[in-house]
């Protein structure tokens, strides 16, 4: 009887383990399938990003503007580098800088060292910056003293 048993249990693991190769054959071609799909996508995408690249490089004196959702332009680019030649071009001490973007002192020299970020509602600020001359950011500093 204990003979019957066993051969019972390794015929029936032997079918189920066949049927499972059956199974599990199918799921790796689906599998393989959609990884193929999915490289070929991201080549896709790929391509589109450099043609979009190459578009806004073609186009004369300045980019084209992203828009979200509520109309108003995407965010503003920073570099620490940038923000510290204009601070020098301007003249214009830290705490000056600070009394303009609305920041201290301290948040001034982190920004130009790169250790910090500005905040989104600072960016404007900073980018308005990038226009004054040195007189028009005194006569700015002096109304607002």
């Amino acid at each position: 009887m204990t003979n019957l048993a066993s051969a019972i249990k390794t015929e029936t693991a032997r079918l189920a383990r066949k049927e499972i190769r059956v199974e599990l054959q199918s799921l790796r071609k689906t599998s393989t399938q959609y990884r193929s799909d999915i490289a070929a996508l991201k080549r896709r995408i790929q391509t589109l990003e450099q043609q979009v690249k190459r578009v806004a490089k073609g186009l004369p004196g300045r980019r084209p503007a992203v828009v979200v959702n509520d109309g108003q332009p995407a965010a503003l680019r920073f570099s620490a580098k940038g923000f510290a030649s204009q601070r020098r071009r301007l003249g214009l001490s830290a705490a000056q800088t600070g009394m303009l973007l609305g920041v201290s002192d301290q948040s001034v020299y982190k920004l130009e060292e790169g250790r910090a970020r500005p905040r989104a509602r600072h960016l404007p600020a900073i980018a308005a910056l990038r226009t004054p001359s040195k007189k028009q950011a005194a006569t700015h500093l002096e109304t607002l003293r």
